[in-house]
């Protein structure tokens, strides 16, 4: 604490205090909220002085008094009115009494080393003493563990760190215990201590700060985008350490999620589009208290002039598939013809999409002090503020230089960003006209109906079928390289992570400079995504504007479940996630051991009455429903027998063999039928659709473990035993996607039932979730175990694992929600019928058991 003492005329004033050191100028923050803030910039100060108090009793050498000439000061928020600052420049004297306190020594050198280092003419000496200043008072300290909620509490580890707010990075200690995460300010401000409880912790994100892999964020919420603390390390290592620790601590409480497993839920209608949207940006080191990595929100909206908002028609939207930049063609084309007479390397657009000062052009109304802060304490021109939501629309698409996309605020609940609820003096207009609220669309009532219906937009079916395209631009595989130029999607290269490395940089002042521009020019969000991003499903694709064509078996993708009778489709779908839903209270029935070795491919007949299995053991069997009759058993060859179907007509039984052939088998007649020559080596797995057979293979050179057919048969899926999963169109017999996404075999692989997405299992014990349309592996899962065979809904798998345990998987949190003892062996073959109430399995203890949902 502090005494300002100033003459008025020939009267002295005190006025009461915290004076503090800042690295670049003293500040002293009246008690009183009608006295003005006074900043004195350290390189305009003339003069430091310091006056030792009286002889006391103790001798105490400590200054008293702080005695400053300087040429400027200046006043900030006076009578307690957030405005311009007011400067007054000429010779001043100002006097600073300082209250008795033990950190009395450390304010005194540390003022006088901070200002012989505003003496220093070059930029970069100035920082590098600054910094070494710093680090001399966190090594002179340490973490008060008097501040500790409890005495049992035991530290883990302690580092000294900054804490990142908005414009501001304070000093501090941070000591993580068993319990608690505490921050201890060097100054004391605004805390002495901030505690986060470990349990309380929801989500943690490593952070690029500074374009360097320092900054740690804190999250005690899901939902929220402003984090509870958001740290700085001094060192990678010490930021890995406190991530792993407290990852490793809540185990148990924190899935750590990835960009794909979000993909999955936003897929699959379990996150909105805004819900994504946050956590790419998350994902992406796009942080609310990182003015230049804020995160982006794209404008979703062309129409800001009509009374009525219409969100049927296309006309009414932005193009999704476009930067910003690239929406008029008049501006684009003299973009291009520029950026084709540039020298290497060439950018299309000289400012970027996201800024410090584009987020505080949207938030000047509720965060007016950090405007004033990084522009000098003065507001833009009345003229150049944001005024009108059609305005600012307006020369997003006409202006030179203005390309900027919105913040989460837009989409969010709270609109005092859009009031000016301060009744701050925001500067008059040219036309005379004061600037107050921000002008909205005619379609909006006020503010608070204006959110409510851009977030609508937001969700809207044609955003939600387009934002896939916004999204390759921002975070996928348009960001950068020819994609990117292809899509006019190229800014200045300072602005992708590792387009300069600022430590090879020798010159301290070119590299501070280099720094400076980066951070102040805006910041490109950290690639998420190197293929394109899938489309999200909808309940309804009216316009299917990625599919090939109607006929091609990508269509597939929009039109395998829609169905002329809807009703009947969604009285399907959802009676299958009522099933899938108690999937967990699966009850075992019956069970049979009829085989002499493990069995290997289970078919039933259409009306449920007959099970047919096959074995190693070379024989195929037949038994009743309930597993209580068994009927036939018939051996076609001394090789194992690998898998088995039934004919649509219910009469036939393919089998495939070890020993390359396959076998057809007379239900009616009890005998086998034909056999034919499959391959040069065992047939591992038969598909039959619409009088067609597939057969997969270990003759050749990849070794074809499994495959599986799609609803319409117009899709096939293989596996093989080098971990690639490969998409064919039945029509062409041409692949449509090979994706290498295990490290060895690949036991199973099956279509969603809408036929976008495969999943597959193999011997590295992962599950792996494929696009079908992209490619893309948008869900990996780690399991304990090999999980061999599997049932799933696109959401939910049911798998039988090594273990010989029935395995409820939850794909969207990437989590075991119920494990049902099965087999004394590997689960190795699994059967649902259309209902999905009904499941039977064979393992290696030569088991066949039935199971049923029990509600």
């Amino acid at each position: 604490m502090a005494f300002l003492k100033s003459r008025e005329r020939t009267k002295e004033r005190k006025v009461r205090g915290s004076l503090k050191v800042c690295s670049r100028s003293i500040i002293f923050d009246p008690d009183g909220l009608t006295e003005p803030i006074i900043k004195i910039p350290l390189r305009d100060c003339q003069r430091i002085q310091f006056e030792e108090r009286e002889s006391n009793p103790f001798n105490d050498p400590r200054p008293s008094s702080i005695f400053i000439s300087c040429v400027q000061l200046i006043f900030i928020k006076e009578s307690n009115v957030i405005a311009p600052y007011r400067n007054e420049r000429g010779e001043k004297r100002v006097c600073f009494q300082l209250e008795e306190c033990s950190k009395t020594e450390d304010v005194v050198q540390t003022l006088l080393q901070l200002h012989r280092a505003s003496c220093l003419d070059k930029l970069g000496d100035q920082t590098a003493m600054i910094a070494a200043n710093l680090q001399s008072r966190l090594a002179r300290s340490s973490f008060d563990k008097n501040c500790f909620q409890s005495v049992a509490e035991k530290p883990h580890m302690e580092c000294a760190v900054e804490r990142v707010t908005p414009l501001v990075s304070n000093p501090g200690h941070i000591c993580i215990t068993d319990q608690n995460l505490y921050f201890q300010p060097l100054n004391g401000y605004p805390e002495q201590v901030i505690q986060i409880k470990l349990h309380g912790v929801k989500r943690i994100y490593k952070r690029r700060h500074g374009l360097r892999p320092l900054g740690l964020e804190v999250f005690c919420s899901e939902n929220d985008f402003c984090s509870d603390i958001y740290l700085k390390c001094y060192n990678t290592a010490d930021r890995d350490e406190i991530y792993y620790y407290i990852a490793t601590f809540l185990e148990n409480h924190v899935t750590e999620h990835t960009a794909e497993s979000y993909m999955l839920q936003w897929q699959r209608g379990h996150l909105s589009n805004y819900e994504y949207l946050l956590h790419l940006n998350n994902l992406a080191d796009r942080s609310c208290n990182d003015l230049s990595q804020y995160p982006v929100f794209p404008w979703v909206l062309e129409d800001y002039s009509s009374k009525q908002l219409d969100l049927t028609k296309p006309a009414t939207f932005r193009d999704l598939s476009r930067p910003v930049g690239a929406l008029n063609q008049e501006r684009l084309d003299r973009l291009l013809s520029r950026y084709r007479g540039m020298p290497d390397p060439p950018f299309m657009y000289g400012s970027h999409y996201s800024s410090p000062g584009y987020v505080l052009f949207y938030l000047v109304r509720i965060a007016p002090e950090h405007m004033l802060c990084v522009q000098n304490g003065r507001y833009d021109h009345a003229d150049r503020m944001f005024n009108s939501l059609g305005e600012t629309w307006k020369n997003c698409l006409e202006g030179a230089t203005d390309f900027k996309e919105l913040i989460p605020e837009f989409y969010g609940s709270d609109s005092s960003f859009l009031e000016n609820k301060l009744s701050l003096d925001l500067g008059r207009r040219q036309n005379g006209s004061s600037v107050g609220d921000v002008v909205l669309p005619l379609w909006a009532s006020d503010a608070a109906d204006f959110l409510q219906k851009h977030r609508t937009a937001l969700e809207s079916h044609f955003v939600s079928e387009h934002l896939h395209e916004w999204i390759d631009l921002v975070f996928g595989f348009k960001q950068r390289g020819s994609e990117a130029v292809a899509a006019h999607n190229v800014f200045h290269p300072l602005t992708y992570e590792g387009g300069i490395d600022c430590d090879s940089i020798q010159d301290p002042d070119q590299r501070i400079a280099m720094l400076t521009q980066i951070l102040e020019f805006g910041q490109t969000p950290k690639q998420l995504f190197t293929s394109p991003h899938p489309q999200r499903i909808t309940a309804r694709l009216h316009n299917i504007t990625h599919s090939p064509s109607s006929t091609s078996p990508l269509s597939e993708l929009s039109l395998a479940s829609h169905s002329e009778d809807s009703s009947f489709e969604d009285l399907t779908e959802e009676s299958r996630k009522l099933v899938w839903s108690n999937m967990g209270n699966l009850k075992l029935v019956s069970s049979q051991k009829i085989h002499k070795e493990a069995v290997t491919g289970i078919a039933v007949s259409r009306d449920g009455s007959s099970i047919f299995s096959t074995s190693q053991d070379s024989t195929l069997k037949m038994f009743s429903r309930e597993l209580t009759d068994f009927q036939r058993s018939v051996s076609f060859s001394n090789m194992a027998l690998s898998s088995c179907l039934l004919l649509a007509d219910g009469q036939t039984v393919v089998c495939s063999s070890w020993d390359n052939n396959v076998y057809f088998y007379s239900v009616p007649f009890g005998r086998r039928q034909d056999t034919l020559m499959g391959h040069d080596d065992a047939v591992s797995r038969v598909c039959w659709f619409d009088e067609r057979l597939y057969t997969a293979s270990w003759d050749s050179t990849v070794k074809v473990n499994t495959i599986s057919l799609s609803a319409t048969g117009t899709l096939l899926v293989s596996g093989c035993k080098d971990g690639t999963v490969s998409i064919w169109d039945m029509s062409s017999f041409s692949a449509l996607q090979q994706v290498h996404c295990h490290s060895g075999n690949i036991h199973h692989t099956a279509f969603s039932p809408d036929s976008r997405h495969v999943l597959s299992v193999g011997a590295d014990c992962c599950m792996k979730v494929v696009d079908v349309q992209t490619g893309m592996v948008i869900s990996s899962v780690k399991a304990d175990e090999e999980q061999r065979c599997f049932c799933w809904d696109g959401s939910w798998v049911l798998a039988g694992g090594q273990s010989g345990d029935l395995l409820l998987w939850d794909l969207i949190s990437n989590t075991v929600t119920k494990r049902i003892p099965a087999h004394s062996g590997a689960v190795t073959t699994m059967w649902m019928n259309e209902l999905c109430s009904s499941v039977i399995t064979g393992g290696d203890d030569r088991q066949t058991k039935f199971w049923k949902i029990c509600s």
